[in-house]
């Protein structure tokens, strides 16, 4: 990328220095806030960002371990940290700087004892597994919000709960800044991109393709129900002998409609929640048995909004999220759909 920055390419390790980066010139700034060990998903936002403002932009990267998101026995000492190789990867991307302070620069004088609390939606699935965890990282994402001062701030669609939690509390506390959600990145095999992959053995990599492939399923199972609605409706002379869409779908006498009527039937009826659901479950039930077997922690089909189950006749967007453990590997993944009438997805992610 040939890009001419407002400021030029530096490590800033204090708030001072990052104050001084400001150019003056009025040219717009984004965020892209990391807990570092770089990887191609986190040079897509940075891509993403530097498209936004323009080449005479203001791109901050700031890559930073918070102490405050991570739990009792969570991996918080073994999280890795690779500044010296995320600068090259946030400086090829198009970052103008990479913010890197100190605990004792974030939090002067220890942890605040005044934080973000992250509400309701903070305590369901990610909140619900790792109490407190929400709260730590609004808070974290409070301040560098105040201390980057961006127009925009960039987030990966991966982590959908805490993309939601950050867009709530923007709008909530009248942040002047756009947070903007940038699809998911995935390796060749399907797995969403993640620091914590590289704690993976072989083995362990190949039970964990289930969270990602369950996701899948439930797309296709999704895209399957959508083609059989549409055919229904199709139908030579289905309309004028007054059947309806399920009566029309028998009539394809088609095999795999045999196999599966209950999805037929959700097909018919425009309800596809339930079947989505069982579709994911069926390849992570299926994981559990595996050798290294994969420990589910939930899969959710949620409500964008609030991350709460939806109904079975659900009609509209919906996030499937699932969190598994591989190993000493906790993983999480999702995939946006549309659900209802139209009975198509959304695919939100890079695959």
């Amino acid at each position: 990328m040939n890009v001419s920055h407002a400021t030029p390419l530096t490590l800033v390790r204090t708030a001072r220095e990052l104050h001084a980066l400001d150019s003056g010139s009025g040219a717009r700034r984004a965020v892209v806030m990391t807990m570092g060990a770089l990887h191609d998903g986190h040079a897509t936002l940075v891509r993403t960002a530097r498209e936004r403002v323009g080449p005479d932009g203001t791109v901050v990267v700031t890559v930073f371990v918070n102490p405050l998101q991570f739990g009792a026995g969570e991996d918080l000492d073994r999280y890795p940290r690779t500044l010296d190789a995320d600068l090259e990867i946030a400086f090829a991307a198009g970052a103008s700087a990479v913010f890197a302070p100190s605990v004792d620069e974030v939090y002067p004088g220890g942890e605040p004892q005044v934080r973000i609390t992250a509400g309701p939606m903070g305590e369901r699935l990610e909140g619900a597994s790792r109490p407190g965890h929400f709260d730590g990282m609004l808070t974290v994402v409070a301040k560098l919000l105040h201390l980057t001062t961006p127009d925009l701030a960039f987030f990966g669609q991966k982590d959908a709960q805490q993309l939601a939690l950050i867009r709530r509390m923007a709008r909530d506390l009248n942040f002047p800044v756009e947070i903007v959600g940038v699809p998911t990145v995935r390796e060749g095999d399907g797995l969403a991109l993640s620091s914590r992959n590289r704690y993976l053995s072989s083995e362990e990599r190949r039970t964990a393709l289930a969270l990602s492939g369950a996701l899948f399923a439930a797309q296709d199972r999704l895209a399957a129900q959508a083609a059989l609605r549409a055919r229904a409706e199709a139908l030579p002379g289905a309309h004028g002998r007054g059947e309806n869409r399920a009566e029309a779908l028998s009539r394809l006498g088609e095999a795999r409609a045999a196999a599966d009527a209950h999805a037929v039937a959700q097909a018919a009826e425009g309800r596809g929640a339930d079947a989505v659901r069982a579709a994911a479950r069926a390849v992570l039930d299926d994981a559990a048995k595996a050798e290294p077997r994969l420990v589910l922690d939930y899969l959710a089909l949620v409500d964008p909004s609030d991350f709460t189950e939806v109904a079975a006749d659900h009609d509209g967007e919906a996030i499937l999220a699932v969190a598994a453990r591989v190993g000493a590997t906790r993983l999480i993944d999702n995939v946006p759909l549309l659900l209802g009438a139209t009975m198509s997805t959304t695919f939100g992610a890079t695959q």
